[in-house]
């Protein structure tokens, strides 16, 4: 659920009924983070190097979809 993208073995992922503030996280074999939606701050856990820059080079591009998401599936705290 809530899957939006993946990169290698990177995913991209929002869950449903989630707290706030409004984030998603990015989930790996050896990392994981939570970046918040609307200043893309790490929030908690890691994100450095190769994959920080090939996430947030994805995220950048397509925020409005994670925003469409985190809105969808948690519709209690729009963004």
């Amino acid at each position: 659920m809530g899957k939006l993208h993946q990169i290698g073995n990177i995913i991209i992922r929002v869950y449903a009924n989630d707290h706030l503030p409004a984030h998603f996280h990015v989930i790996a074999p050896d990392f994981q983070a939570l970046i918040e939606i609307e200043t893309l701050a790490v929030l908690a856990g890691k994100l450095e190097g190769n994959a920080r820059r090939s996430v947030m080079a994805w995220v950048t591009k397509n925020v409005d979809i994670i925003k469409a998401e985190w809105n969808r599936i948690n519709p209690r705290f729009p963004v």
